[in-house]
């Protein structure tokens, strides 16, 4: 199958983006310790007030430019939960220069206590040049600032990259808006559904579809290191394992695998992936060498031991059986060995995901007919749930280990939603119509 490159349609050159990118002089003295910041260990922190004046526009034809820039900046940062946006209604001061000092005294009387200044000038060579500046308002102080160089058509993915960086400074953690995400689309009657893999900005915007409906898709898995994706097909009756390069739309298949019980899953260095065969009664796990295109078998059990994930270090694997008599999750070493249990929950626990941070795994609970999506350490302590319904499934990381995305089904069709870490926050993702099987790209810079 091969596809226009989906990033080239759409201006986007990454090494140019980021090699564009550079600091900005700070204005006035800099505290030795920046003293504003958002605490997000904290269980319910409270949104911290921000201001986002429209960035100013180099001449007429930036004005539209200008003003998406600002409204991406402000929806992701709203929807993070963790910054509340100021109405411009209410600003006092108008903003005409993005590299001037503004008014701090203009801006405390509203209660702001972050502000966004920034503006989008047309270069002679049709690039965009992009540059914000991050004030604490009532320090009076810079506390970041940034400008990139980029073609014309990527003004969304610099308005990303600018909300990550003011998420990272104010919050001391990675953002995650700079990210895709690939899912399965569903369409038509719920007896008759077409299925399509698609991917979309994680913001529900610039939606692609890289299959064409004609063969059943399932659970999508990106590479932690490329724009490249694993996912499972049933074409002609049997499943097979494919991976698609998104940027290329090369695509391979992996092998054929009569047994397959799960999508297989990247480890952490992209060489190879994991997965469980159906063997008889039983269900074992086995990885392969995407090089050598070589299996190993990892598990020898009567039981059924399925949906394998790899730990971020890539030195364990977590994953679902049901060798104690009970649908739970066990962790053992990745070429291994002896499996510990670590859910000790009501009900039964499924479809485990390790965090990109090591810190958390997510699954899926299943306790008296409810779907629920919660977290529990690697050791199998402090495990709690997020969010509870008819049928919640297919918990997935932010590239941050900060969020979780997850789909829904209330009846007449799944839709996607996210929610972080701490259980707040839950929100619909915009998809064109029913969604499932998210997937959660690495961060695109």
């Amino acid at each position: 199958m091969n596809r226009p490159n989906p990033l080239a349609d759409s201006g986007i050159d990454r090494r140019r983006l980021l090699t564009g990118a550079g600091a900005l002089a700070l204005l006035g003295s800099r505290p030795a310790r920046a003293v504003l910041n958002i605490d997000i260990n904290r269980g319910n922190p409270q949104p911290m007030p921000i201001a986002i004046p429209d960035f100013v526009a180099g001449s007429p034809g930036d004005i539209e430019a200008a003003r998406n820039v600002t409204s991406v900046i402000t929806n992701d940062l709203r929807r993070s939960g963790l910054f509340a946006p100021i109405s411009p209604q209410a600003f006092v001061e108008r903003i005409t220069n993005g590299d001037a000092i503004p008014r701090f005294q203009d801006w405390r009387v509203i209660n702001a206590q972050a502000l966004v200044t920034g503006g989008i000038t047309r270069q002679g060579d049709g690039r965009l040049r992009a540059q914000f500046r991050l004030w604490d308002v009532f320090a009076g102080q810079q506390l970041d600032g940034k400008q990139y160089y980029t073609g014309p058509d990527n003004w969304r993915r610099i308005a990303h990259i600018i909300a990550d960086q003011i998420y990272e400074t104010l919050t001391g953690e990675k953002g995650y808006f700079d990210s895709r995400i690939v899912f399965v689309d569903e369409t038509g009657p719920k007896d008759r559904r077409v299925k399509r893999l698609a991917l979309m900005d994680q913001d529900g915007f610039g939606v692609r579809y890289l299959t064409r409906g004609d063969e059943l898709v399932l659970t999508p898995r990106f590479n932690p290191t490329t724009q490249e994706i694993t996912y499972m097909a049933y074409g002609q009756g049997e499943p097979r394992v494919y991976l698609l390069n998104i940027e290329t739309g090369q695509r391979e298949i992996v092998g054929n695998f009569p047994g397959m019980t799960f999508a297989p899953r990247f480890s952490p260095d992209g060489q190879r992936v994991v997965m469980s065969l159906q063997q008889g009664p039983n269900a074992n796990l086995f990885v392969m060498d995407l090089r050598s295109k070589q299996t190993t078998r990892l598990t020898d059990t009567p039981a059924i031991d399925t949906a394998p994930c790899y730990s971020p270090d890539g030195r364990q694997i977590v994953f679902e059986s049901d060798r104690g008599g009970s649908q739970q999750l066990y962790v053992m070493p990745a070429n291994g060995g002896p499996a510990t249990r670590i859910s000790f929950g009501d009900g039964r626990h499924s479809t485990p995901v390790w965090s990109p941070r090591g810190d958390y795994i997510a699954f899926t609970g299943m306790i008296g007919g409810q779907f629920a999506i919660g977290i529990l350490r690697p050791d199998g302590s402090g495990e709690r749930i997020l969010t509870e319904g008819f049928h919640n499934e297919g918990p997935t990381f932010a590239p941050n280990g900060r969020v979780l995305m997850f789909f829904r089904d209330l009846g007449p069709g799944p839709f996607l939603y996210t929610i972080d870490v701490n259980g707040r926050n839950e929100l619909k993702e915009p998809t064109p119509s029913y969604a499932s099987d998210p997937a959660w790209s690495p961060l695109l810079s």
